[in-house]
């Protein structure tokens, strides 16, 4: 075998070494170069496309160290508000799983020369809530996304205009007897002393009799207050109840045990998406400029799902195989009558033929070709919920 065979053990020995993470001091940012020992990175710095990269950041160092920060800053931002949402951690716990990936921008390129000064940074901005403890600093991702705080008002209204039938019937009650207490006057009782005839004689009190009074007196007072109004509400109810009786039982005769099963299970997959989409064997576009102009906007097809976030992914034009995350893909919409495969919602993983775009609200219409749900038209399915099949 000759020294550059790819099977040759020195081969083999190099691949296996340059896997996972090496050491910070023998790395080169601007080069984005990773070397596994001070021999390797001393010939680095002697390199001339080191020496290349070297004067163009001297004539702007500025620009660099801002374009590396933002980089940081975005990806950092990007992985806590994936992997922990809203939820208090520690800062070091996301630090911690951000550098294990292999081509991380390093704190030591950026403005910010430790952790606890990015974290100071991130509250002062505003974008995430701070506090220090005895444990360290803690972080908690703030969610201004438009659509999140849409979602928060839709619901917020939806709850102001629910109320209980009990409370718009008591309202209705309400505005009946004052409706019904308007121009009159209720009878003021009168009160008169307790005189005995004859001092030897007892005072006794009829309870029963008082309570008949009483109830009179309140049936009195109640048609003082409208009795029609009493009456309308009764029958609006009864009539309320009569037609929910109905419709329930016209329901349970029309559906079966399973078909409301199966309908349950198919409101519950519908409702449920992912914060991952990625699925092997669908066409996918590259979206991240860190790679160079290369494989920028360039298609690629899913070869392999690592970790349901990250995708070994092949070009289509050159063969190169790529490992990216799944933020610096983009889904691919074929032309109508092509095959696509849905991603995320209650239609995950089945296939189907894309049948109508609708650009104005970034939708499209299919029909599934494959499971029980074959021949099923799903509208207003979104952009990133599709792509296209290999």
């Amino acid at each position: 075998m000759g020294k550059s065979d790819f099977l040759s053990p020195k081969a083999i020995a190099n691949r296996i070494k340059s896997k996972g993470l090496q050491k910070l001091r023998w790395y080169c940012q601007m080069c984005q170069k990773q070397c596994r020992d001070e021999n390797g990175f001393k010939c680095h710095c002697m390199s001339e496309s080191h020496q290349r990269q070297l004067l163009l950041a001297s004539e702007n160092p500025q620009q660099f160290m801002d374009y590396f920060s933002e980089e940081f800053r975005n990806d950092f931002l990007e992985l806590l508000r994936r992997r922990f949402g809203t939820k208090r951690v520690h800062n070091n716990i996301v630090y911690n799983e951000y550098i294990s990936h292999r081509e991380h921008i390093h704190m030591n390129a950026t403005q910010w020369e430790t952790l606890t000064d990015f974290t100071k940074w991130l509250g002062r901005e505003g974008l995430c809530k701070v506090d220090e403890t005895p444990k360290g600093w803690y972080i908690q991702y703030i969610d201004r996304d438009p659509e999140t705080i849409r979602r928060q008002q839709e619901q917020e209204r939806k709850k102001k205009q629910d109320l209980d039938d009990e409370e718009k019937t008591a309202k209705f009650i309400e505005q009946q007897v004052r409706r019904g207490l308007e121009g009159k006057e209720l009878e003021k009782p009168v009160y008169t002393e307790l005189n005995r005839e004859n001092e030897e004689e007892k005072v006794t009190f009829n309870l029963n009799k008082g309570a008949s009074t009483s109830i009179a007196a309140s049936s009195k007072t109640s048609s003082v207050l409208g009795p029609n109004a009493l009456k309308v509400v009764d029958g609006a109810v009864k009539r309320k109840e009569s037609a929910h009786s109905s419709g329930q039982s016209k329901e349970k005769k029309k559906k079966s045990a399973l078909d409301e099963i199966m309908e349950l299970e198919e409101e519950k997959k519908r409702t449920s998406r992912r914060d991952y989409w990625l699925q092997p064997e669908i066409i996918v576009k590259i979206v991240t400029k860190k790679l160079g102009e290369k494989y920028h906007k360039k298609k690629a097809v899913v070869k392999e799902v690592i970790d349901k976030y990250t995708a070994v992914v092949k070009m289509i034009d050159s063969g190169d195989k790529l490992k990216l995350d799944q933020t610096h893909l983009e889904t691919v919409i074929p032309a109508p009558g092509k095959k696509v495969m849905v991603l995320n919602g209650g239609y995950r993983g089945n296939e189907g033929i894309l049948e109508s775009i609708n650009e104005k609200r970034f939708s499209a219409t299919i029909i599934i070709d494959s499971g029980p749900l074959k021949g099923r038209r799903v509208e207003d399915i979104q952009y990133e919920d599709i792509s296209k099949l290999a």
